[in-house]
């Protein structure tokens, strides 16, 4: 990962590939933004000019070059666009820091240092700017021979760049508490949505159940979480029905994963559940071609939750989290369930499966009721759920339904403050009814319009009696099909990561909802 320094230095001495700088969409044009003093200084107070001369316009995410000026030790000044100009005494929020930063990391890819100028009025702001460059530059090339060629020196044969090797925050504040812990959250927090990132990049046949719940063992053991690892005969002698009736078609056996990180000084306790279908071809109800391609990426929920109950540990929170992984690998064959199966979950309920591609359901209501035994303060599952949600939010921005509706308001205010756009969505009762089954006690589809609403109603009966719970439809962001933008590569976002992290810290100090 990019090495971060917080630099007192002065731009025009400090000796990096490029200074990054801000420039913001002003009413007359563009204008350096606060921090780029002594850059613009030594373009004699015209940056703004010169930089409107070739193009920019400060919106967000734009990538300007030019040669640095006489004097300076760097070769190349990188403007980036912090989108609109703030009112007056009002400074950059966070996100458009985090995306510029972002986005001129990318930039930089092959560059071994680079000099982040960018507005820090505090130490928020520093944190935002350190988790933009750190995600910003994030490369998946585990697969790419070229990739390993580039690593090896300047100059190297491949078609692959090394992502930027170091970054110096400047006007940052290296002896300040409140700067060195920004800095040291912001790097946690990032390594590991990064670390799901690469999970949900990962190929279906090199990342199946079993080999998930492996990496989830190691990072519990580098950083003292407790593991449970439930496998084919424990869950049949536990009566886990429907993790085991999605997974009953393929030769990956499923699992099923608890993580479990204890504070000594925890007053509250909190349980992520995540999706973890390895991959997803519809099982007997096969998906049609085209929809495919990208289901390696239906664990994104259990990546989610993995990493951010390590983030948990490594920040030292001071509130017990538990994270449950359902994962599965749903596949058509001779011994996969059949539309029309029944299955007996966890909690005693009976299911008919009326179509297998509604699976995401089956393997959470075992891990929700899992969850709901040990009574936590409340519970938040994530997962890549319906294809209903995205046609209603589109592919940037997931879903939250709750059974309260001040603990759905708490966690759509946390993914706002860290960047993760969210929307809070109804669980109107009249959709219930369409999950009545002849058969069973329920089925596993409803009515079609709807269709996500109705997924959040079939998950919200495993969730135990008096527990605050929230459900998070990630399908439409939790993999990016199109180009890159801002600190959001190309594949595996690493969403709702940080928005679980920001609910335990507010759990921690006392203030979740």
């Amino acid at each position: 990962m990019t090495a971060l320094t917080l630099s007192t230095a002065a731009a025009p001495g400090l000796r990096a590939d490029a200074i990054v700088i801000g420039v913001a969409k002003g009413s007359n044009g563009p204008s350096v933004a606060p921090g780029a003093e002594a850059v613009d200084k030594a373009y004699d107070g015209r940056l703004a000019g010169v930089l409107e001369t070739l193009g920019a316009s400060g919106a967000e995410g734009e990538v300007t070059k030019l040669p640095a000026p006489s004097g300076f030790k760097a070769p190349v000044v990188v403007a980036v666009g912090l989108g609109a100009e703030p009112d007056k005494d009002a400074g950059f929020d966070g996100e458009a820091l985090r995306r510029a930063a972002g986005a001129a990391a990318r930039a930089l890819a092959g560059a071994k240092k680079a000099a982040f100028a960018l507005p820090l009025a505090e130490a928020a702001d520093a944190g935002a700017v350190a988790e933009g460059v750190l995600l910003g530059a994030y490369a998946f090339d585990a697969y790419k021979e070229s990739a390993k060629e580039t690593k090896g020196a300047k100059g190297a044969k491949g078609n692959g760049k090394a992502p930027l090797a170091e970054a110096a925050l400047l006007g940052g504040k290296p002896r300040d508490k409140a700067y060195k812990a920004a800095i040291e959250r912001a790097a946690a927090v990032s390594e590991e949505l990064n670390r799901a990132r690469d999970l949900v990049n990962t190929p279906p046949n090199d990342l199946d159940p079993e080999a998930f719940a492996a990496v989830a063992q190691t990072a519990a053991k580098e950083h003292g979480i407790k593991v449970q690892v439930l496998d084919e005969k424990a869950l049949t002698k536990g009566g886990y029905g429907g993790i085991l009736g999605v997974g009953a078609g393929s030769a990956s056996g499923p699992r099923l994963v608890k993580l479990s990180y204890t504070s000594p000084k925890a007053k509250k306790s909190l349980a992520f559940v995540g999706k973890g279908i390895t991959y997803d071809s519809g099982g007997i109800s096969l998906k049609p071609a085209g929809h495919n391609e990208t289901m390696k990426c239906d664990m994104a929920g259990a990546a989610a939750v993995f990493a951010a109950v390590v983030a948990a540990a490594r920040l030292g929170l001071e509130v017990n989290v538990t994270g449950w992984l359902a994962l599965a690998e749903n596949m058509p064959s001779g011994s996969a369930t059949r539309p029309g199966d029944v299955l007996r979950m966890y909690s005693g309920k009976t299911v008919e499966v009326l179509n297998t591609d509604a699976e995401g359901r089956l393997v959470l209501a075992d891990a929700l009721w899992a969850a709901s035994q040990e009574k936590p303060d409340a519970i938040i599952d994530v997962a890549t759920l319906t294809g209903a949600m995205m046609l209603a939010l589109g592919s940037r921005t997931y879903g939250v339904m709750a059974n309260d509706d001040a603990f759905r308001s708490a966690v759509y205010e946390a993914a706002e403050e860290v960047g993760e756009p969210a929307w809070p969505m109804p669980m109107p009762e009249h959709l219930r009814k369409g999950l009545d089954s002849a058969t069973a006690d329920m089925a596993n589809m409803g009515e079609r319009m709807g269709g996500g609403l109705v997924a959040g109603l079939f998950l919200r009966e495993f969730v135990g009696e008096g527990i605050a719970w929230a459900h998070l439809d990630i399908a439409g962001p939790a993999f990016n099909e199109g180009a890159p933008f801002g600190y959001t590569p190309k594949g595996g976002t690493g969403t709702a990561v940080r928005t679980l992290v920001r609910v335990a810290e507010l759990a921690a100090a006392g203030e979740l909802g």
